[in-house]
């Protein structure tokens, strides 16, 4: 790999994202835009990572009954299958990173008012509306498997905001919904999947998130204050995505 900064950076990213119960596909897809990475594997290396920073996290939720499985399927059972029809969808170079731009602004918007909404609102939720979760999962679903991420960055702000349940059984919910969507995206990619990939190239990364991702997880929940690392995060998530839109609107 040329650029070993990348893999600082993944390391970094998957230590602050797994703290606060998300994936980091967002800002993979971000640092690997500024690298010049093979358009290709982009968002099968961004999925891939998703997978590892949040499997061990969603299996803790599991074994610890954080997962409320009569609200998840609804999310999830529109959410997989469309991830799946987005990752099929052939975009453009410009096309895809104008949407990813876009996406991130949007996901930074939303982690900036979930932080204040958990800060201030108190803690009483509404019951689960089937219909509306569909929907919402499916939205999510098919961004994620189009532009290459879990769709965590957006479920669980929506989701705080709509007080779905406690936060932490959202951050549970959350971490579920963006395994499950990126291995249906990674099965939609590589139905379709052109060019050659360089899988030592993932596989490195891959590296760097696992170590990345298991500090964050047992690290942030001890250490960190998690407003603080959503406002943090918030922060970064619309730096990338402004950076990424300039860059492709003018470029």
């Amino acid at each position: 790999m040329q650029h070993w900064e990348v893999i600082l950076f993944f390391l970094i990213i998957s230590f602050v994202y797994a703290s606060v119960g998300f994936g980091g596909g967002s800002s993979y897809l971000a640092v690997l835009t500024f690298y010049t990475f093979p358009f290709q594997e982009m968002k099968l290396t961004a999925l891939v990572c998703n997978i590892i920073v949040v499997v061990g996290g969603t299996a803790l939720f599991i074994r610890h009954k954080q997962v409320d499985w009569k609200k998840v399927i609804p999310l999830v059972v529109t959410s997989v299958p469309l991830a799946f029809v987005g990752a099929l969808i052939k975009l453009g170079e410009d096309t895809f990173f104008i949407i990813l731009g876009i996406s991130l602004i949007i996901a930074a918007i939303l982690l900036w008012i979930k932080t204040q909404q958990i800060k201030e609102e108190g803690n009483v939720f509404k019951p689960g509306h089937y219909l509306r979760d569909a929907l919402i999962g499916g939205a999510i679903g098919f961004l994620s498997g189009m532009v290459g991420i879990g769709g965590g960055i957006f479920l669980s702000p929506i989701l705080n905001l709509a007080k779905w349940d406690t936060p932490k059984k959202i951050a549970a919910t959350a971490s579920f919904f963006i395994l499950v969507n990126s291995i249906s995206g990674i099965a939609g990619q590589l139905t379709a999947l052109q060019g050659n990939i360089s899988y030592s190239h993932i596989g490195l990364l891959a590296a760097a998130v696992l170590i990345g991702g298991q500090a964050g997880a047992h690290l942030g929940v001890k250490k960190f204050n998690p407003l603080v690392i959503r406002r943090v995060t918030a922060v970064v998530v619309l730096v990338a995505g402004i950076e990424v839109l300039h860059k492709h609107l003018h470029g």
